[in-house]
C-alpha cells in the first residue's frame, strides 16, 4: 500500500484551470491582493544606476513586510562595499561570477547564497563581465565605508526612493505592479 502522504507525480496532467474549492473566498476578493508580474523588458522596470559600476532593476516592493526584491547587476569587476545584515536575504547567480571577501566561496550562475541577520559582507566580483544577482531581501541594510563608518541604511522605502527618483527623472512611467 502507497503512503498517500507522499507525492511522487503532479496531480495533474490536464492544460485546464481548476477551481479550487476555498471558504474564504469572498473575505480574499475583498481585502486580499493579487501577484504581479515584472517582464524582462526595461519599460517593466528599467536598470538604475547603483554607483559607477553597477545597476538594480527593481522587481517588487512589500512595505508591510519590509520586503524588497531585485537584479543587481555589477557591470564589470568590482565591489559593492561592506554591508550589514539586518533581515534573511536569499539571491541566486545569474551570470558571471560574485563572492563575498569574508569567505573562500565563489557562486557561478545557479549558485544560492543565504544570508542572515547580523552578517557583515562585502560583495566583490573578479569576473571580466561582472555579475548579476537576483535577490529577494528583508530588513535594513547597513552600508559602512572602508574604516567601518556607517554611511547610509538601505531599507523597502530607501529601494522604492531609488526606483521612484529614477523614473521621475527619466519621464518613465512608474509600474504600479512592483508593489505587493
Amino acid at each position: 500500500m502507497k503512503n498517500k502522504e507522499i507525492m511522487d507525480v503532479p496531480p495533474s496532467t490536464a492544460f485546464k484551470v481548476v477551481d479550487v474549492p476555498d471558504p474564504f473566498r469572498e473575505v480574499f476578493e475583498r481585502r486580499g491582493g493579487q501577484g504581479t508580474f515584472i517582464g524582462p523588458s526595461e519599460k517593466d522596470s528599467p536598470w538604475v544606476p547603483f554607483g559607477e559600476n553597477a545597476a538594480i532593476r527593481h522587481l517588487a516592493f512589500d512595505v508591510s513586510n519590509n520586503v524588497f526584491s531585485n537584479v543587481l547587476w555589477i557591470k564589470k569587476p568590482g565591489v559593492i562595499g561592506t554591508h550589514y545584515h539586518r533581515g534573511r536575504i536569499v539571491m541566486i547567480c545569474l551570470e558571471g561570477s560574485a563572492r563575498y571577501l569574508e569567505y573562500d566561496w565563489v557562486a557561478y550562475p545557479g549558485g544560492f547564497i543565504q544570508e542572515v541577520p547580523g552578517e557583515a559582507h562585502t560583495l566583490v566580483t573578479e569576473h571580466p563581465q561582472g555579475t548579476k544577482l537576483f535577490g529577494w531581501m528583508q530588513g535594513a541594510i547597513d552600508f559602512y565605508d572602508e574604516n567601518a563608518q556607517f554611511v547610509q541604511t538601505a531599507d523597502v522605502w530607501w529601494f522604492i526612493n531609488h526606483y521612484e527618483t529614477y523614473c521621475r527623472e527619466n519621464d518613465i512611467p512608474i509600474n504600479p505592479q512592483l508593489y505587493i
